[in-house]
């Protein structure tokens, strides 16, 4: 039989009467748009963080963009951040007109090197062509990033610090959770995410009261004190009442999630290495796990001999962003970021989700470990 990739049918299983009520309840009183659900899953998102806001939104894409808005990024200012991640990351800086400096990753965690960003931002800042404005960290794979390091360089440069939490929601970096640990966060609730709607979805994450402020503006084109009066130029970035419903459901199942996932990550671990390259999750930090991700020199070989029996991968991220077509303009080549490139060349992710069996994930490591 085949292993499911996210679990998300047995999920749903897991959750169904639950999940059945909270939609019912959002037909019955028909607040599809900024119903109570939407600001009950606020109230929950900033308490389980432990942030004073959370102002949820329509995308994770969006829960980036937004925050760049409100910073007022644009042409001639320089964001640094990793090319090894989902374009949305690197995407919403050039959509406002500003600069994506990118900036190699650490090989053992696939996050971004603080070393190697001291050197862009003083090397930017040197040749005065931009302004460096922020940085925007990827917590990949579930695994916050080093943000004692990355915010000391911030502070330094006057920067921002903007956490793409979109894939670790649930992650802890020092006793802090995930979302807390730059001046503002993102996170996503697309499907695949250890916290996920059932469809688009995000929220941003801050302590700052003027930004939060501003951020439910531009989720409400740019809305003043009632909706006929506009201070800003804003989006259509509300969250539906019924994803909130969704993810107030999930959210509460989510730390015995997280457990789960703990359990699937240590045996996938145990089992592989010394034979794969396995993740690093250096002491004080806890992956949300939202990927299980190794490396082979064999990629394809590994791959193929998995689907053969009935268990799928995925390659996350087979083509590192300097090297997309859509960001050709930048002028980057091949070798400009060597360690990305390599882990683009050789990663690949199993199987991960909480309704994982111990028998699935031995199946999944005899197969790779087998002669």
């Amino acid at each position: 039989m085949s292993i499911p990739f996210l679990g998300l049918k047995d999920q749903y299983a897991a959750l169904k009467d639950d999940l059945k009520a909270a939609i019912d309840r959002v037909l019955e009183h028909g607040l599809f748009l900024n119903g109570p659900e939407v600001i009950l899953l606020e109230e929950a998102l900033a308490k389980h963080v432990g942030v004073k806001h959370a102002v949820a939104c329509s995308s994770g894409t969006d829960a980036l963009l937004m925050p760049l808005m409100a910073y007022g990024l644009g042409p001639g200012d320089a964001a640094f951040t990793t090319p090894f991640t989902f374009i949305a990351t690197a995407e919403v800086i050039a959509f406002l007109g500003a600069t994506p400096v990118f900036v190699d990753i650490d090989a053992a965690t696939f996050n971004l090197d603080p070393a190697r960003l001291e050197v862009a931002v003083a090397r930017v800042a040197r040749q005065g062509r931009l302004r460096p404005r922020g940085i925007i960290p990827v917590d990949l794979f579930g695994l916050p990033a080093d943000y004692d390091a990355i915010r000391t360089i911030a502070d330094n440069y006057g920067l921002f610090v903007l956490e793409d939490a979109a894939q670790a929601f649930g992650g802890v970096y020092k006793g802090r959770r995930v979302g807390s640990l730059g001046h503002v966060a993102a996170t996503s609730f697309y499907p695949t995410k250890p916290l996920g709607a059932y469809g688009d979805g995000g929220a941003v994450l801050t302590d700052d009261d003027a930004l939060a402020d501003t951020l439910r503006s531009i989720r409400q084109h740019g809305q003043g004190a009632h909706g006929y009066e506009n201070v800003r130029i804003g989006l259509t970035g509300r969250l539906d009442t019924l994803q909130a419903a969704v993810l107030l459901v999930k959210l509460a199942a989510l730390p015995g999630e997280l457990e789960e996932r703990q359990r699937v990550a240590r045996r996938y671990t145990a089992g592989l290495s010394g034979l794969y390259v396995t993740p690093a999750v250096p002491q004080g930090l806890t992956s949300a796990w939202a990927q299980y991700s190794i490396l082979s020199p064999h990629r394809e070989a590994d791959i193929l001999r998995l689907q053969k029996t009935g268990i799928p991968t995925a390659i996350y991220y087979p083509i590192p962003l300097h090297l997309q077509r859509a960001f050709a303009g930048l002028g980057h080549q091949a070798g400009d970021f060597p360690v990305s490139e390599k882990m683009a060349a050789e990663i690949f992710s199993l199987p991960m989700h909480p309704y994982l069996s111990n028998d699935q994930i031995d199946r999944i490591v005899g197969v790779l470990t087998s002669d």
